[in-house]
C-alpha cells in the first residue's frame, strides 16, 4: 500500500511538521538574543517567561504532530 495517498500526505506532513520543529529550536539555540530582542518589541517578557513559553509551545506542537500525523501512519501501517 505504498501507493496510497494517505499514507503519502501523512508522511509528507510528519517531514515538513519535523522540519518546522529543528528550524524552530535551532533558531533558539543559535539565534536566542536577536528572538528574544524581536520579542520585546511587542511584549514584556523575562528570560525565563520566553524560554518557557518557547519550549512549552515547542511541546505542544511536538505531541500535535504525533497525534495527527504519527499516530494515522502507524494505524494505516499497522492495518497493512
Amino acid at each position: 500500500m505504498k501507493d496510497d495517498p494517505i499514507t503519502e500526505l501523512l508522511l509528507w506532513s510528519l517531514a515538513i511538521n519535523y522540519g518546522i520543529l529543528l528550524v524552530w529550536l535551532g533558531a533558539l539555540a543559535w539565534f536566542r538574543e536577536p528572538v528574544r530582542r524581536l520579542h520585546r518589541r511587542w511584549f514584556r517578557l523575562s528570560d525565563e517567561m520566553f524560554d518557557a513559553m518557547h519550549y512549552g509551545a515547542m511541546a505542544v506542537f511536538k505531541i500535535l504532530i504525533l497525534v495527527f500525523n504519527l499516530t494515522p501512519l502507524l494505524a494505516i501501517q499497522l492495518l497493512d
